[in-house]
């Protein structure tokens, strides 16, 4: 029974991504909804069902009093025996039936599956995010958010059905039952329910921006958190362990005193809660014996409406409480569309070909790019690099270098000019079809906190065991490969290499980075100081191996130690996001300019790059 209501929502149904998803949260919430739409209207018909049900067992018992009051028990059941019989089965058997739905419908097709489906889109759209994005905002609260968001929408779904689709079906139906009997045992219902408006309407707002504030200092303490731990080595090896709590404990605090301000509003509620709950059972009850000893009502009808107002002041703290708790989630659904509703600003066009790449020449023409600023990156750079042709990329920190690979790698677009690959422009495919064919090593290589045979293979994930370990032997990491061990005791290519592979060395991070270049074997290889993290033994290894994946690839090289790209086809100096210099590297040290003057003042085979200035 379990499965066939888990499986009336499928939260992994095709659906068509959006790059503008909705900034509103209504239009939010229904793009969201809408694969649970049937389930939703199947679960507000049982609920219907069960506050129809509960209101008639209340009608049901004050008939009963009235029964047993006008019949002798000698008759009871000859008269009604058959009623109490039919009764009976209907509570035992058909309506747990109908309750079981009613809770099957909320806690098997709606909670686990609604949370899953915003979790598992927002985690695809924010996937689809560009490089620049993310550098814009903590991956803690960036994370934090698409976690906090889904709960939250679940909730509101089920608070909405649960709580307030419930109590709105139970009000209507006591209006109905004491106006039946008498009109005006209602009124003081309908003064008791416009005094819960009020409070509700001055409470649950106030409740619900105290929780959006809280929700945002709760985000706030989670990214400071996460960027101590994620630079737990820079905290240790500056001493800045109290400065990191002074800095988190900041947060701290703001997040406690959003919290007191919430709590403040919540006590106040239930004080008035508590006096207009009074009102009403003191009402309705003292109404309904005032018209029983004027004989305009019976014994019946009092412990109906007693039953009834109780049950309704017994409610309305849980009806009070699932207000401010939709109210809540819809605050934190509020603070998340901020980071998941964002727009893709780096879309691929409405109908993207595949890049093909047949001799992987590269066209860089009039390009410029500053983020933004008017000022640094590239200005108005031209340049052709052949197929095959190996580039080697110097400049001083901040000349462009980054730049150009970047654009190259569609993390950014040109503002103006445009980059082509074989004659294609780099804009018009896809950016997973471009970067499949381009291969990078990075000064810092990333690696994800998965085994070391997990980190390879993303080369390829459809690479062999043994081309696995044919690109870590080229890269000379089979053998430290095979010695490590981590803290479970998985050890070899099982082993877990850690957050970013922090289990391993800056070396060994490389030598891993750069067997799964090798084997992805991409037909254009971008190197970034691919081998500044190696000592002189391993690099020389490395560089020979380097040199055997680059043959029949276009390489851009980039490097502050000259020799590793002294023997490269051509090298390009960039100057202040112009080319100021290229040619190959004899020639280059013939014109005595920028170049040689890096070459002849470098130490230890580096750019001293303030003496070349």
């Amino acid at each position: 029974m379990f499965r066939l209501f888990e499986s009336l929502v499928d939260p992994y149904e095709p659906y068509e991504e959006s790059d503008t998803p909705p900034d509103r949260l209504w239009p939010f919430l229904r793009e969201y909804l809408w694969p649970a739409r049937w389930v939703m209207l199947w679960t507000l018909l049982a609920v219907f069902a069960v506050g129809v049900i509960e209101i008639w067992l209340i009608w049901y018992a004050g008939r009963l009093v009235d029964l047993l009051g006008r019949t002798g028990p000698e008759d009871i059941w000859a008269e009604y025996g058959i009623e109490f019989l039919a009764v009976a089965i209907f509570i035992l058997f058909l309506r747990p039936f109908i309750q079981t739905a009613s809770a099957a419908f909320l806690n098997q097709s709606l909670m686990p599956n609604v949370g899953t489906l915003v979790r598992w889109r927002s985690h695809r759209h924010v996937l689809r995010q560009s490089v620049g994005w993310f550098q814009n905002d903590f991956a803690g609260r960036i994370a934090n958010r698409v976690m906090q968001t889904a709960p939250a929408v679940g909730e509101t779904a089920f608070q909405t059905f649960d709580a307030i689709a419930y109590s709105s079906i139970y009000l209507v139906g006591a209006l109905w039952l004491l106006a039946d009997t008498d009109v005006w045992l209602a009124l003081p219902l309908l003064v008791w329910f416009g005094l819960y408006v009020a409070l509700v309407t001055w409470a649950v707002p106030r409740v619900g921006q105290a929780s959006k504030e809280f929700s945002e200092a709760r985000s706030k303490i989670t990214g400071r958190i996460v960027d101590s731990y994620t630079n737990i080595q820079s905290v240790k090896l500056f001493a800045h362990t109290s400065s990191e709590l002074e800095y988190a404990g900041e947060a701290i605090e703001e997040g406690r005193r959003t919290f007191a301000r919430q709590m403040r509003i919540i006590t106040w509620m239930d004080f008035g809660l508590t006096c207009i709950n009074g009102f009403l059972v003191v009402s309705v009850i003292g109404l309904a014996v005032l018209l029983w000893q004027s004989g305009h009502s019976s014994v019946g009808t009092v412990a109906a409406a007693t039953a009834l107002t109780l049950r309704l002041s017994a409610m309305t703290g849980w009806i009070m409480w699932a207000l401010s708790s939709l109210f809540t989630n819809l605050g934190i659904v509020r603070e998340g569309m901020e980071t998941i509703a964002q727009p893709i600003a780096l879309t691929d066009r409405s109908d993207p070909a595949l890049l093909r790449v047949t001799r992987g020449e590269i066209q860089v023409n009039g390009v410029s790019h500053h983020y933004g600023r008017g000022a640094g990156g590239l200005r108005d750079i031209s340049l052709t690099i052949r197929p095959g042709e190996k580039v080697g990329v110097i400049g001083r920190s901040g000349a462009g270098k980054s730049t150009l690979v970047n654009l190259l790698l569609r993390f950014f677009d040109p503002e103006s000019g445009n980059i082509l690959i074989d004659g294609q422009d780099i804009r018009s495919v896809t950016q997973d079809s471009l970067r499949e064919h381009i291969g990078m090593v990075t000064q810092d290589p990333s690696l994800l906190h998965r085994s070391v045979y997990e980190n390879i293979r993303y080369g390829r994930p459809d690479a062999s065991e043994a081309a696995i370990h044919e690109a870590a032997r080229r890269a000379e990491a089979h053998d430290f490969i095979l010695d490590l061990q981590d803290m479970n005791g998985r050890g070899g290519y099982d082993a877990q290499v850690g957050e970013r592979g922090v289990k391993l060395s800056g070396g060994q991070r490389q030598r891993i980075s750069l067997a799964r270049v090798i084997l992805k074997d991409a037909p254009i290889l971008v190197l970034d100081e691919a081998t500044s993290a190696l000592d002189s033994e391993v690099e020389a290894e490395i560089q020979a191996t380097l040199y055997g994946v680059m043959q029949g690839k276009t390489v851009i090289a980039i490097a502050h130690r000259l020799s590793t790209i002294a023997h490269m086809d051509r090298i390009i100096v960039i100057d202040d996001g112009v080319i100021a210099e290229q040619g190959r590297h004899a020639d280059l040290l013939a014109q005595d300019g920028l170049y040689a003057r890096f070459w002849n003042r470098q130490s230890g085979g580096f750019i001293n790059l303030e003496a070349a200035e």
